[in-house]
């Protein structure tokens, strides 16, 4: 591959999830703000806000078919028209989102609208994610996957980091009553823009090199059900279901830190939207400078010490963490929030594309990754904001850190379970990928063509 090949397919892939993250996460954000108040007024704020995180959770129900749809079909027909696929639909259900009247004007059509779009979104990054890592592992060197893999994972930093912006700059520059208004639905109208721009870009690339590669020593792989073939092979099943396990304390971790953080922090400390907003902005700039980092880390050493030793440490910090956003500081939420989210958390979600791609052959490829992703999502992630909610309200605080411990219990006994020479098993039938620095442009011809 020329140097050109796989820089077009790196920033493509990086730019592309960024906008999908954005996407989805202006659902969280609006989730614990306004959507408890304007979709589900029932004079309770603590039910409004567990139902407005249970249509949140709903996208992550819904996530599993998109990873099985577009799975299929990203192992069939290729990653680069599948990826295509799901930008359109995220694209434009955000955007009707931002369009939908609120509980007092529609009634009980304003929630059911909600959820509906909530599951389109659901399906789009259900079946975005594992075509869009793939874009960079797979044109990676086997020594380097890690650290390329780490690019689209950047997307959560950036897009993060652009929906909690949209919504700080609206904040800012309008009062409490016209962002609850209307003001919200601007961040939401403004994902059509960027829409334009990633398909505009997935266009320009070319199918990775492990995909082409597997249609042409396999000429019945389009008739194959990558499903059904997943299922067949001992290594591929034991590696979905241990795989799926590694993944419960990062979707909790996440979600604690990024998405529960901002009814917890608004609504029981007391701290101001915009005094929450700007924290989560600043740690998801250190974010996105140590997803690479811990990426190119886990090509030095194992890809699973790395990742184990992401949740090792949220069981050191956790409840320190906690304690300290109590005291009411501006100060201790912003180092809490940088250490925890911008520093532990991507010792797990930095080499998460590399570790889950490794776990199973190209011709299954995006529907393994994407299996273990979605289905462990539905409890690890959407769930996480509900669930400690109940906790909080329930039990107090202790008992919500004691789950996010129990997560962290049940990655680490998974990721210790996954061996390696099960991992080398997995790839000693796949070529490497070697870069030519020398080449400008390799000859390919937008993913019609086959690896030499």
């Amino acid at each position: 591959m020329s140097k050109k090949d796989v820089r077009t397919a790196v920033s493509s892939s990086t730019i592309g999830t960024t906008i999908e993250w954005y996407d989805f996460f202006l659902y969280g954000t609006a989730a614990g703000l306004v959507f408890d108040r304007l979709y589900f007024p029932t004079g309770d704020s603590t039910i409004g806000l567990l139902l407005s995180y249970g249509t949140f959770a709903v996208g992550f129900l819904a996530r599993p078919l998109g990873g099985l749809v577009f799975g299929h079909l990203g192992d069939r027909i290729g990653r680069k028209r599948t990826l295509v696929t799901t930008m359109y639909i995220m694209g434009i259900a955000t955007f009707l989102i931002g369009a939908i009247p609120t509980y007092e004007q529609i009634g009980i059509w304003a929630p059911i609208t909600l959820i509906l779009l909530r599951i389109a979104q659901g399906i789009a990054i259900g079946g975005e994610w594992g075509g869009a890592v793939l874009l960079s592992v797979e044109y990676a060197p086997k020594t380097r996957r890690g650290f390329f893999g780490s690019f689209p994972q950047m997307g959560l930093a950036f897009g993060l980091l652009l929906g909690t912006g949209a919504f700080t700059l609206l904040n800012v520059f309008m009062s409490d009553e016209a962002f609850l208004a209307w003001g919200w639905r601007i961040a939401f109208f403004v994902s059509i823009l960027l829409v334009v721009v990633g398909v505009y870009l997935r266009s320009k690339i070319a199918e990775t090199p492990s995909f082409r590669a597997a249609q042409k020593k396999v000429d019945s792989v389009e008739r194959k059900i990558p499903l059904a073939e997943l299922l067949k092979d001992r290594l591929s099943r034991r590696h979905l279901l241990l795989g799926m396990g590694t993944r419960y304390a990062e979707g909790v971790a996440y979600n604690l830190l990024a998405v529960f953080i901002i009814a917890f922090a608004t609504g029981t400390v007391g701290f101001s939207q915009l005094e929450v907003l700007l924290s989560l902005m600043i740690s998801a700039v250190i974010l996105a400078i140590f997803i690479p980092v811990w990426g190119r880390v886990s090509d030095a050493i194992p890809r699973r010490v790395v990742f184990g030793s992401g949740a090792l440490a949220l069981v050191a910090i956790v409840y320190p963490a906690f304690w300290a956003i109590q005291t009411g500081s501006w100060l201790a939420l912003t180092a809490v929030l940088v250490v925890a989210l911008g520093v532990v958390y991507p010792l797990m979600y930095g080499p998460m594309a590399a570790f889950y791609a490794e776990l199973f052959p190209p011709a299954t490829r995006y529907t393994g990754i994407s299996i273990v992703y979605q289905v462990s999502g539905i409890i690890a992630s959407g769930m996480t904001p509900f669930i400690l909610t109940w906790f909080v309200g329930g039990f107090g605080l202790n008992a919500a850190l004691a789950y996010v411990v129990f997560s962290c219990a049940v990655t680490l006994a998974c990721t210790w379970l996954i061996r390696d020479r099960d991992i080398r098993a997995v790839g000693v039938t796949e070529n490497d990928v070697t870069v030519d620095e020398s080449r400008q442009e390799s000859n390919l011809d937008g993913g019609r063509g086959h690896a030499g």
